[in-house]
């Protein structure tokens, strides 16, 4: 993995945000001004090639945080070494953190290890941008995973169509459909709600919509999806599953926190 000089791995995935953003209440832009590097007898617990240390910064934004945060805060945080055992730089350097407030004032506790990355530009903005989709009132639901899965056979060879139902965190309908025609290329989409009807499609990528799926899905339809189905029908089931699963693509996760 492509490591900045903050030390920090670089280019995260639209995916390892999104899990950073999901479990963040607090999310700001800071500037560090001061840092101490605890000693091994009061660091506690530290990964190997890490080394902790006590950060005090400067917040230059909060982009979330309906308690709103101190001017100033403090935190601890696990930095990796380099190659030659050295802190990355990180005074004056600027960041955004994905965080919960402390048990004291002016104190915060990143959500991961790795919950601090560089504050560029495009970061900011893609952070903003994925925070937004989180809380629109659109946004899409957590997939827990799958429901039952239907096949209906076309009354010619190549023909049919399949709806597979998705269990949702909370509770709202989301379905798949797959129709193939013959001489067509397959079509697939995703519905949020009870209807699936022309304007639905598959997810953009990089969405957050896609998001939900790609890295929630299973790889494959289980036997309970398709238990009521006769075998040729959950043979069709499980490969229009597979058309969708191949077209949303990999997850694309990058982020090492163990």
């Amino acid at each position: 993995m492509v490591t900045s000089s903050s030390g920090i791995p670089a280019g995260l995935s639209y995916a390892d945000i999104v899990d950073l953003a999901e479990g963040a209440p607090l999310v700001a832009n800071v500037r560090i001004r001061n840092i101490i590097t605890l000693k091994p007898e009061r660091a506690g617990a530290v990964p190997p090639g890490h080394r902790r240390l006590y950060m005090e910064a400067e917040v230059t934004g909060l982009i979330r945080g309906d308690g709103g945060i101190s001017p100033t805060i403090t935190y601890l945080y696990d930095a990796p070494l380099d190659a030659r055992g050295k802190l990355p730089k990180f005074k004056k350097a600027a960041f955004i953190l994905f965080a919960r407030q402390g048990g004291r004032p002016g104190e915060v506790q990143l959500v991961a290890p790795d919950a601090q990355i560089p504050a560029t530009p495009a970061e900011v903005e893609r952070v903003k941008h994925i925070l937004a989709a989180l809380v629109a009132p659109d946004a899409p639901p957590r997939i827990l995973g799958l429901g039952d899965a239907f096949h209906v056979a076309g009354t010619i060879a190549g023909e049919g169509e399949t709806q597979i139902f998705l269990r949702t965190e909370s509770g709202d309908p989301v379905s798949l459909s797959i129709l193939r025609r013959p001489g067509q290329a397959p079509r697939w989409a995703v519905a949020l709600g009870e209807i699936v009807d022309e304007a639905a499609r598959p997810p953009e990528p990089g969405s957050l919509l896609w998001y939900r799926l790609a890295c929630s899905l299973p790889p494959a339809l289980p036997p309970q999806a398709v238990r009521t189905l006769s075998v040729q029908d959950a043979e069709a089931a499980r490969a229009d599953y597979r058309l969708v699963t191949a077209a949303l693509g990999p997850c694309r996760r990058t982020r090492k926190t163990g």
